[in-house]
């Protein structure tokens, strides 16, 4: 009795809390703490390796606290070398509990922050003052950058604040303000070359530091928005419940949302200023934590940063193992991506998404009755445009319509490229329609499946292997490499019966696996890297007849088989379990579905490079002008995608005549408008 007393009085002396933590001390995320220990242990083994090279350890001591101004190597160890690494872990960290907080807010675990367009706007307002008013430099490279990120996320904001910030409309308008700020960006590169090459190391992120200054720069300001997310950490866990949940609950969402994405931004913005651009980190840090165990947000909130510091850290000090003291040249942030991708790749079938992505049915979007007026008009306005890009044009003389013996010299190029561009956009659109109903996820496209760097990626083997790549070697280059894409692919999301999450998050893995590969080998300075960035940019420039037919061919193959798709288009958006409680098998229909898409994206990528934005938008454009049903919204898809490129490709020709800007630049110029205008409307 007094035992059973005693053990009462025992229980009741232990408060609450305690219970609490104990209970979640049986919760930790293991494999989490235990990537994070390894990648620590390498990158401090690699550490130690490279401070050896530059000094012995007698002098270490020395060198980090009282360097010898006398001694060469105590002052590079003390002003270079330690303060990249403590950059190194900043940033690191930084990314990953920015990347934490912005898939908490939007629900998504594709959220990035290349998804709310931060990095590209910053890279656009660099761009832009080393071009119009270099002047803005002195006051420190790192407010334009931040006024450049800060924009972007005004656009984001402006465009999705009438759905109240809705994950689904962040989503989004974060994607097209991306797109359409790193088109401005590829662009002015394309133009002036001789003037932004440099920015090619920047933009993929550069640690080098001669100084204590970049550091003392982040710490505060890095300590204070990170204080601010951790004081935030319940409002931000009940922004994962659905929207009438949270409401019920009395949480204001609008409110969260904008403080949760307000802090996030400022730590990417922070990070990009200081640093450029290293995007990946803010994808794999959180993921990794959700793959390891880490399941409750506040788990997630430390892990996250922790394994984003190591990630990058490993990769800087593996990147000066590799390269000595040429590592500077190369781009820190392409370096983690070809770390992290493989990583996130292996460890990918572990992964536990938790909350669905936003799915189509989530916007209510107008529906007309009579689709059949409304595709005229758009076939009708494609008719016109193919006439204007066939026969009209600057010359000598100005301006003229070309008929008869004027028309026979200029027909033999003006034909190829517009069927190339004709047949590359309708694919494009198709491949993204395709991807959009399979995933029932708005954002998805082409280029999420790793299929267009795929293609990029064998394009760059072929031009950086053989001494004078034909078109056969290149095309078939870049055939393997988006083959060879599509087969890892199907291989990470055959164990979970291809399920649409997995499938895009390995295709963004892959893609910035490719990117930073093609990354690398830009920054290094090689005349062929201004080859590489016009065809990636989508130029026409080298489309002869017998590659236009080719690809025209392969549309009218592909194209008509979009009704066979039809019920299935129409089902998809539905889910898994409703699918097959209706008798339909989701592993073979995924699969044909998959690679349908893999055959349209690599046909039109042979030819105009990766067009992704097409892809992304004709199908958005087709569904906002009220097409619903799978049929109607795939043909007006097809044709809006084919009346953008052919008139991009146009413009592109006459606009700053004789010199030419790529189509799919002026594609994504023209249309990401539109998109915008269609996004704020709704």
């Amino acid at each position: 009795m007094a035992e059973g007393l005693g053990s009462v009085a025992q229980s009741r002396k232990i408060p609450a809390g305690a219970k609490r933590r104990i209970a979640a001390r049986r919760d930790w995320p293991l494999v989490a703490i235990l990537l994070c220990a390894t990648l620590a242990a390498l990158a401090a083994v690699a550490t130690l390796r490279n401070l050896s090279v530059q000094l012995p350890s007698a002098f270490w001591f020395d060198a980090a606290f009282m360097p010898d101004i006398g001694d060469m190597r105590q002052v590079l160890v003390h002003y270079a070398f330690l303060p990249r690494l403590v950059v190194s872990l900043l940033c690191g960290a930084a990314l990953g509990l920015a990347g934490t907080v912005l898939q908490q807010v939007l629900r998504n675990p594709l959220a990035s922050p290349d998804t709310v367009g931060i990095s590209a706007g910053a890279y656009l307002a660099l761009a832009l003052a080393t071009l119009v008013a270099p002047s803005l430099l002195a006051f420190g490279r790192e407010w334009v950058a931040l006024a450049g990120a800060f924009a972007a996320l005004a656009a984001v904001l402006a465009l999705s604040w009438h759905k109240g910030l809705s994950p689904l409309s962040v989503v989004l308008a974060g994607l097209v303000v991306g797109l359409y700020a790193g088109a401005i960006g590829a662009a002015l590169v394309v133009l002036n070359h001789e003037w932004l090459a440099g920015l090619f190391i920047w933009g993929a992120g550069s640690l080098g530091q001669q100084d204590w200054v970049t550091t003392l720069w982040l710490l505060p300001r890095l300590s204070a928005a990170m204080l601010a997310i951790g004081l935030m950490t319940r409002p931000l866990t009940l922004l994962g419940l659905e929207d009438d949940g949270a409401r019920n609950l009395g949480v204001p969402l609008g409110i969260y949302r904008f403080a949760g994405l307000g802090m996030a931004v400022a730590l990417i913005a922070f990070v990009v200023a200081a640093v450029g651009v290293i995007g990946f980190v803010g994808l794999a840090a959180p993921a990794l934590a959700r793959i390891g165990g880490a399941r409750r947000l506040g788990q997630r909130l430390v892990v996250a940063p922790l394994l984003g510091a190591a990630l990058l850290w490993a990769a800087d000090q593996a990147m000066q193992l590799a390269t000595g003291p040429q590592g500077d040249l190369l781009p820190t942030g392409a370096i983690t991506a070809l770390l992290g991708a493989p990583l996130l790749l292996w460890l990918l079938p572990r992964l536990s998404l938790g909350a669905e992505l936003p799915v189509l049915a989530a916007e209510h979007l107008p529906r007309i009755r009579r689709p059949g007026i409304l595709l005229g008009a758009i076939g009708l306005a494609l008719l016109v445009v193919l006439v204007l890009a066939v026969f009209c044009g600057p010359g000598p003389d100005g301006w003229s319509f070309a008929f008869g013996d004027q028309m026979r010299p200029l027909l033999s190029w003006r034909w190829p490229r517009v069927l190339a561009a004709l047949s590359a956009g309708a694919m494009l659109a198709l491949a993204g329609l395709m991807m959009q109903r399979l995933t029932g996820n708005p954002m998805a496209s082409p280029e999420v499946l790793g299929i267009s760097a795929g293609a990029a990626l064998g394009m760059v083997v072929a031009m950086f292997s053989v001494s004078d790549p034909g078109r056969p070697v290149q095309t078939a280059a870049a055939a393997i490499g988006a083959f060879a894409t599509l087969l890892a692919v199907l291989a990470i999301g055959r164990r979970a019966a291809y399920a649409p999450e997995r499938l895009l998050l390995a295709g963004v893995a892959l893609t910035a696996l490719f990117d930073a590969l093609i990354l690398v080998l830009t920054a290094t300075g090689d005349p062929r890297a201004m080859l590489l960035i016009n065809w990636l940019t989508g130029s026409t420039y080298g489309v002869d007849q017998g590659s236009a037919v080719m690809t025209a061919s392969v549309a009218l193959c592909l194209l008509p088989t979009a009704p066979l798709f039809v019920r299935w288009l129409d089902m998809l958006p539905l889910g898994t379990p409703a699918l097959r409680a209706l008798g339909v098998d989701v592993a073979g229909t995924r699969l044909l579905v998959l690679l349908t898409v893999a055959v349209l994206t690599a046909a039109a990528t042979l030819i105009v490079g990766p067009l992704t934005f097409i892809g992304l938008m004709a199908p958005h454009l087709a569904r906002r002008l009220g097409l619903a049903r799978a049929l109607p919204q795939a043909v007006g898809a097809v044709l809006a995608g084919a009346l953008i490129m052919v008139l991009a490709d146009w413009i592109g020709r006459i606009a700053i005549f004789p010199r030419q800007i790529p189509a799919g630049l002026v594609a994504t110029l023209i249309g990401g408008p539109v998109l915008m205008w269609l996004l704020r409307r709704r």
